[in-house]
């Protein structure tokens, strides 16, 4: 009798993943991760910090297992223990409260964002009135407004907002913009700011950050060839969210955000050829990693990098890490 020869597993369909250069961390990122990293290793644990150092579950979780205990504001932290201040910046009057309480503080502002702070600053004592465009209620966006006295800042988060913005007392203009927006919303809003009050400052320099331009870019190609762009990232990050929408805009069929490969839906992937992958800035390297294995074990993937902006921006931890 003739042995039946074993049934071969049944064809993976074929798909090209894109993956877009550049992705996940950003140079603010990395710095304000290796910030709480190396302060439990200079002071043991726990190292306190101030709202989520940034917007990636991932990154929190294996932070607290390292001695991190993330807290909302400074009155759940005591005295004798170091506290960290989130990438995202804050309010002036936290520092303050911890000089204080002769706390010891490390500040993992990012850069970028500090330097809106100082630009801030500079239009304040300049005696203009500033119009931030940005997310209420962001921490970013909480921390800029912090920075002056209350009523010298106002929001525009919208195009709506920027046609009935109302100038206060006559007052010269300036603006400043969340580090994490979408560069087209953003720059519509301006449009239109700058219709209505035509001595607004052109655009110097964005204040929309470099890894949350490239990004972007990036993306609009994926949009442009991908039937489906997931985009790896947490609800809460910004940056990651707007991924999604420039992916949408750029033409892709559709774009998802997930925190990880169990977040996805592989019902998602039926009649997809081309699917493009990308990270937030808050989102590690390994979670693009896994979500190719767990694409690559479905799939008979063709992976490609697409071309894109090579980043070499780095940040210097603050000296009392560095000792």
């Amino acid at each position: 009798m003739t042995a039946q020869a074993p049934e071969r597993p049944p064809a993976k369909p074929a798909l090209i993943v894109r993956l877009a250069t550049p992705r996940g961390f950003c140079a603010g990122v990395d710095r304000a991760i290796q910030i709480v990293e190396r302060a439990i290793e200079k002071y043991g644990a726990p190292v306190y910090v101030r709202h989520e150092i940034v917007h990636n579950r991932h990154v929190v979780e294996r932070l607290k297992a390292m001695g991190a205990v993330f807290v909302k504001e400074l009155d759940d932290c005591p005295d004798d223990r170091p506290v960290v201040f989130s990438a995202h910046g804050v309010p002036k009057s936290v520092p303050a409260t911890a000089r204080a309480r002769e706390m010891l503080f490390l500040d993992a502002t990012c850069p970028l964002v500090s330097k809106v702070h100082v630009e801030a600053e500079r239009h304040h004592a300049a005696g203009r009135h500033i119009i931030l465009i940005g997310h209420a209620g962001h921490p970013e966006v909480v921390g800029t407004m912090g920075q002056l006295p209350p009523g010298a800042i106002s929001l525009v988060e919208t195009i709506m907002d920027a046609e009935t913005f109302q100038r206060p007392d006559d007052a010269p203009l300036a603006y400043a913009t969340q580090t994490t927006l979408s560069v087209d919303d953003t720059a519509e809003i301006l449009a239109t700011l700058k219709r209505r009050f035509p001595e607004l400052p052109d655009p110097h320099k964005e204040d929309i950050c470099y890894a949350t331009t490239n990004r972007q870019e990036a993306v609009k190609q994926l949009g442009q060839g991908c039937d489906l762009v997931l985009v790896i990232g947490s609800k809460n990050s910004s940056n990651s969210v707007r991924l999604v929408e420039v992916a949408i805009r750029a033409g892709a069929r559709d774009a998802r955000l997930v925190d990880d490969a169990g977040q996805v839906d592989w019902s998602w992937l039926e009649g997809v050829s081309t699917l493009g992958i990308t990270a937030g800035a808050s989102a590690p390297e390994r979670l693009i990693e896994e979500l190719v294995e767990a694409v690559r074990a479905r799939f008979d993937a063709e992976v490609v990098e697409d071309a894109g902006e090579h980043e070499t921006v780095t940040f210097k931890l603050p000296r009392i890490l560095m000792a």
